[in-house]
């Protein structure tokens, strides 16, 4: 049943009433806009109200309170006098003592309109949002076509969605393949440097739930939500409210989520709101697939496929660096070679898987031994070749020794019950001190660890001129 408020002393209220009772509308009336405004947010349908209210100190309050309400204005004379200040809204119209044929038809006329005109705003609403989205994706196309690097893109995508979206801040998080942790992989913000990196277990706080169930949620009050964690807010000393939260996907398996947090108007999210980033969410994902395959195939180019070590296309790269480096700045670069005593042994003895796994936890060992600055690549084989800029031949001689001990001492492949003990052989090089260029810096390493190989093993040697 239509709602209708009559609002004037003038108007013939009773008539009015009777009339538009008898066809089905229900009546509220008031004396004035004073007496009318606390209930204007009830599902009011048209307001029927007398021109003279329109002097009424309440008014730019009642018109503000009263948008999108058809109204009928009716005068007691046919001045026009008085009406211009109702007719800016388009579904206002005047009228002159109507009759009861008018005054349904004047009713029955606005009530339609209203329905035209809420369809015509709903449309041009869904135009605006639909045009947002293809700016969105083009900026996104254009984003993915000039740019590899994964925060850059993401902070791209977000920037945008946050803008679509009225949120306050934004984060992505990555499932990490190995631990299965999801990590902070980019946020918004100042205070991006203290949540980047930071990790949360599957499953817990609402990020992680949305990532186990990989089911999108809005949570309007955080404070009343059990799987909330106040971990990071505490951390970051921001305030969070409201929050939607999504799972992005790949192949229907979850690689990430996706959360945008406190809307700008203070109001919680809604399922629109959902609606828009879910369509958005594609975009971040293709965008996490492109370039995740992209620093994988990066990763090979460069990396043994076995120990995950740097190959030997790095490694000839990287010393021609360090080389170029140490003629700049005056230092040396050594160079060790390492060789696996009795490698054959193992593969002969254990398989070839046994002896696969024994070169794995050989180059995770060499890593351990040295600083973030040394270069560690697989040769071939069963050989390593170390890279040490910045060093010279003595500290490289003690590197080395330091490096034979850890091998003499660990034992292999605990894990898998075989518990093995290893040796290896050293041959040591250094830049500009023995060898003139990295041809020969690779070759004297080489011949220097030959000549432990093919006598004592289990040793280090220098190459000294």
């Amino acid at each position: 049943m239509p709602k209708i408020f009559l609002i004037g002393t003038s108007l013939p209220r009773k008539d009015f009433e009777d009339i538009l009772t008898k066809n089905g509308f229900e009546i509220s009336k008031f004396r004035s806009i004073d007496n009318a405004l606390p209930r204007i947010n009830e599902k009011v349908d048209l307001i029927i109200i007398e021109k003279e209210q329109g002097r009424n100190n309440s008014f730019k309050n009642f018109v503000k309170a009263s948008a999108g309400i058809p109204k009928l204005i009716v005068s007691s004379d046919y001045s026009f006098r008085g009406f211009g200040i109702f007719l800016n809204n388009p579904l206002a119209y005047p009228i002159y003592k109507p009759s009861e044929k008018e005054l349904l038809y004047f009713v029955n006329r606005s009530l339609k309109e209203k329905k035209i005109w809420l369809e015509n705003k709903k449309i041009q609403q869904e135009l605006n949002i639909a045009q947002k989205e293809i700016d969105f994706f083009e900026e996104v196309g254009r984003t993915l076509t000039s740019s590899m690097e994964l925060n850059e893109i993401l902070v791209a995508i977000m920037k945008k969605t946050k803008e679509m979206t009225g949120a306050e801040a934004w984060s992505v998080l990555l499932v990490d393949e190995e631990t299965g942790d999801i990590v902070f992989e980019r946020t918004d913000g100042k205070k991006t440097s203290k949540i980047e990196k930071y990790r949360l277990k599957m499953g817990e706080g609402i990020a992680g739930w949305v990532a186990q169930e990989g089911t999108p949620v809005i949570v309007p009050d955080v404070s009343r939500d059990e799987r909330f964690s106040s971990k990071l807010d505490k951390k970051t000393r921001f305030k969070t409210k409201s929050l939607m939260c999504v799972p992005i996907k790949s192949k229907g398996r979850v690689i990430g989520v996706l959360e945008v947090v406190n809307k700008i108007t203070g109001e919680p999210f809604t399922k629109d709101d959902l609606n828009l980033l879910m369509r958005l969410i594609d975009q971040a994902a293709l965008a996490i697939e492109r370039t995740s395959l992209y620093q994988k195939m990066a990763e090979l180019a460069i990396t043994d496929d076995l120990t995950k070590l740097f190959n030997t296309r790095y490694l000839n790269r990287t010393i021609e660096m360090e080389i170029q480096r140490s003629n700049r700045y005056h230092t040396s670069i050594s160079l060790i070679f390492i060789d696996i005593d009795y490698f054959k042994n193992i593969n002969d003895h254990h398989g070839h898987l046994v002896g696969s796994k024994m070169l794995v936890e050989m180059g995770q060992l060499i890593i351990k031994s040295l600083r973030s600055i040394d270069i560690v690549a697989r040769y071939g084989g069963d050989e390593f070749v170390v890279v040490l800029p910045q060093t010279t031949p003595k500290a490289a001689v003690q590197i080395a020794e330091r490096l034979r001990r850890a091998v003499e001492q660990n034992v292999f492949l605990k894990k898998e019950g075989y518990a093995l003990k290893m040796t290896a052989s050293f041959g040591v090089a250094s830049y500009p001190e023995s060898a003139k260029s990295k041809d020969d810096l690779l070759r004297l390493a080489d011949e220097a660890m030959y000549r432990v190989k093919y006598t004592t093993r289990n040793g280090v040697y220098a190459i000294v001129r």
